[in-house]
């Protein structure tokens, strides 16, 4: 199933392509056209976000604003990488293909393990090839080793999360246009964290949404191991809700799954 997966992939590399552009136009508009006035014009708010001595708060401007904003571009590489998840699999309910696994000799759960590994996979190949340009358009990180791993370790497992979430959205849609929209709010949580601007620069009610919303300690979290800002309790609270996401994620798409294949929307 994974094999297959892949061979998807590659026959179908516009997908991956998607993946990639969208996380890229959104690193160069705010890097190149927003990352001057907002490097500088958020003053102390950028500042405490980026935590204190830090290169990027002598560096000031555009330079310190990509290195604010690149770890919530990883992350948005993450979240464009949803649709295309929740389509697959919509896709394979809706067009026979399903029914056609449960009379050969397979693991039921191989059919959805399949589609999560071969997502990861082709997010991973997104998350660096977006890193990569956030690092030719400014960003300099200053991690080492073992702080590299763990950032990787982070976005794989907010990668696993997410896949599984979207599995299931892609099992409970009833055509694959809902499939394809379905996702659209992963995409849009990055916006209303602490990603793109502090949040204490935000109004009070957004302010709360956006500390309590699942991305804004991802973000801080891979933002402290890359930059040096500090982490505190962000790791824990990470963990808790990718682990907790991809269960729960996990339980709902086997159930769907268990169910009769829908047939093919009009």
């Amino acid at each position: 199933m994974l094999r297959r997966n892949l061979r998807h992939m590659r026959r179908y590399p516009s997908l991956t392509l998607m993946i990639i552009l969208m996380p890229l136009v959104f690193l160069l508009l705010f890097v190149y056209v927003f990352g001057g006035t907002l490097g500088s014009g958020l003053g102390s708010g950028l500042s405490s976000g980026l935590g204190s001595g830090t290169p990027a708060d002598l560096r000031g401007g555009r330079a310190a604003y990509a290195d604010y904003v690149a770890p919530a571009i990883i992350l948005m590489a993450v979240a464009a990488a949803a649709q295309g998840t929740a389509i697959a699999v919509a896709q394979d309910m809706t067009e026979g293909v399903i029914a056609r696994f449960r009379t050969m000799a397979v693991a039921r759960s191989s059919v959805l393990t399949g589609h999560v590994v071969g997502a990861t996979i082709q997010t991973l190949i997104g998350v660096v090839v977006v890193t990569a340009a956030a690092l030719a358009v400014g960003f300099r990180p200053h991690a080492n080793a073992a702080e590299w791993l763990a950032a990787f370790g982070v976005v794989l497992l907010l990668t696993f999360a997410v896949t599984w979430l979207c599995v299931g959205l892609g099992l409970s849609a009833k055509s694959v246009e809902t499939a394809s929209n379905s996702p659209m709010f992963l995409i849009l949580l990055p916006f209303l964290g602490s990603g793109f601007v502090p949040t204490s620069s935000l109004p009070t009610g957004m302010r709360w949404f956006a500390e309590y919303e699942p991305f804004t300690p991802v973000n801080e979290t891979l933002r402290g191991l890359l930059t040096g800002t500090e982490i505190g309790d962000n790791l824990v609270i990470t963990i808790a809700w990718c682990v907790g996401v991809a269960a729960l994620s996990y339980i709902w798409s086997r159930r769907l799954y268990e169910r009769e294949p829908k047939p093919l929307a009009s």
